[in-house]
């Protein structure tokens, strides 16, 4: 199971109905902290552009070095994992709209920010000619 550091959309919490009890303490927790929940989503841990002929994919792994990080890549699927005896733990996976091609791609840690190099696989059409008879 691989978890994406990827921003999404965070959801606002709202209520439909009043508080059964009234409690000024805790409806100002709620309130704080389901509005920093809803914040934290636009920050952002990953980014991922789409050049011409490849993807960059940078990501902050603070305190972690080369030795520390696996980088996995399966067809259209990119994976960032820490190892285990890794001071601080990453999983996170990417799918991309074409596949990846290994071969072509680099990565490279520096000042805590992973940068990848993405190399796009170029599809190859297989499609044949069929005489009619």
């Amino acid at each position: 199971m691989f978890y994406s550091l990827a921003t999404r959309p965070a959801r606002s919490f709202q209520r439909s109905h009043a508080p059964a009890v009234s409690n000024g303490a805790l409806e100002s927790f709620l309130s704080d902290t389901f509005s920093s929940l809803s914040n934290a989503g636009t920050a952002k841990a990953a980014t991922v552009e789409d050049l011409e002929k490849t993807y960059a994919l940078q990501l902050d792994v603070p305190g972690l070095a080369k030795e520390q990080l696996d980088i996995g890549i399966e067809g259209d699927v990119v994976r960032v994992t820490s190892k285990d005896d890794a001071a601080r733990k990453v999983k996170a996976a990417w799918r991309f709209p074409l596949e990846i091609d290994a071969a072509n791609s680099t990565a490279k840690l520096e000042n805590g920010v992973l940068t990848l190099t993405l190399g796009k696989k170029v599809p190859v059409s297989n499609v044949s000619q069929l005489a009619i008879q």
